[in-house]
């Protein structure tokens, strides 16, 4: 039986106490994998996509900071404490806006500062730590998408945004894993991929994630999603998140909020999915910092140039949807019926 892809574990914390990751930007012409030995390599592998995705990313920083413990030289609970601040300050500068990676180093920091003992307790702990939110990934997409089937039919057509797969979590995946669930229980589901620019994780990512695993998938640009709605081969939107604040607004990759725009327009539903740890409950929409990256992104393509040097360039990594513009919220708490902004509270908690 051919491997299906969410057992390719997208981050892993190996015996030899370093971590191993899927080099996501080699993909889809080699399968490699890195593996890192600090906190300062994790940080780096972050800001640079080598890992990505919120809840990767997530897990990612939590087993940075456990890097960080493994290797501090220090002989006492306090230094060692330190010496994990300084890991966490470094490794929050990575990626602005997807919540997920504060949530990780927050939980790891508090398993930290609650383990008596000396240091080697307290890395001892962290180890387990980021295993178990390794674990918990992995059965929080399962969850999700069994709960998020029940919003597709036999026969839909799919429209997704960047990757919300496999490799955008430990394994399984978030958007991704409603249309694996899907298939599990019976349902005949194809999927359309939007190539997303600038980086080209649909066409790059899900499109190899999915054709990986014997999907019945199509590749579009990004300027054919209007064109393919009004022609009504779409029926569902799912896509993923990477914060998703308490007015109900959600985050996600550039190029989601006119998708979803298109969307209303079309009457096509439009269903963010996305993991507790996404939830932003203490931040309105405007309190969200928006990460730009570099504008060589946009300007070249697999480092070939195709602009004019010069050239001013805007490069938002990452947009807002508002929640009137959201169906539904698919999370492992449960369904978030609309409208979202109002009822959001009553089921993530």
């Amino acid at each position: 039986m051919k491997e299906t892809f969410f057992t390719l574990r997208t981050v892993m914390w190996e015996e030899d106490d370093t971590v191993r990751m899927i080099d996501q930007t080699v993909l889809p012409t080699r399968l490699v994998y890195k593996s890192y030995d600090s906190w300062e390599e994790v940080a780096d592998a972050i800001s640079r996509m080598v890992v990505r995705g919120a809840p990767a990313i997530g897990v990612a920083a939590a087993m940075g900071v456990a890097l960080a413990a493994q290797r501090s030289p220090a002989g006492g609970r306090r230094q060692l404490l330190k010496d994990l601040e300084k890991a966490a300050a470094g490794l929050r500068k990575t990626r602005p806006t997807a919540v997920n990676l504060f949530w990780g180093i927050d939980r790891v920091l508090a398993k930290a500062r609650s383990v008596e003992g000396d240091p080697r307790a307290v890395k001892e702990a962290l180890k387990e730590e980021v295993l178990l939110m390794a674990e918990e990934d992995v059965k929080a997409n399962m969850k999700m998408g069994k709960i998020g089937a029940s919003l597709l039919d036999d026969g839909d057509v799919v429209m997704t945004q960047c990757n919300a797969g496999a490799l955008a979590t430990v394994g399984y995946g978030t958007a991704l894993g409603v249309v694996r669930a899907a298939r599990e229980m019976g349902k005949c589901i194809r999927v359309v991929i939007p190539e997303t620019r600038p980086a080209l994780q649909g066409a790059r990512l899900t499109a190899f994630e999915l054709s990986h695993d014997g999907f019945d998938c199509m590749l579009i640009s990004d300027t054919a999603v209007g064109s393919v709605m009004a022609s009504g081969r779409a029926d569902k939107v799912v896509v993923g998140a990477d914060r998703i604040t308490k007015d109900g607004s959600v985050f996600n990759k550039i190029g989601t909020y006119q998708i979803a725009v298109l969307a209303r327009r079309h009457g096509v539903p439009f269903y963010p999915v996305a993991p507790r740890s996404t939830f932003d409950m203490t931040r309105t929409y405007d309190q969200v910092t928006i990460e730009e990256r570099s504008p060589d992104e946009v300007v070249r393509i697999r480092g070939r140039r195709i602009a004019p040097k010069g050239v001013p360039v805007y490069n938002p990594a990452f947009d807002r949807t508002p929640p009137e513009l959201v169906s539904a919220i698919v999370s492992d708490e449960g369904i978030v019926r609309s409208p979202v902004d109002k009822n959001l509270a009553s089921v993530i908690r």
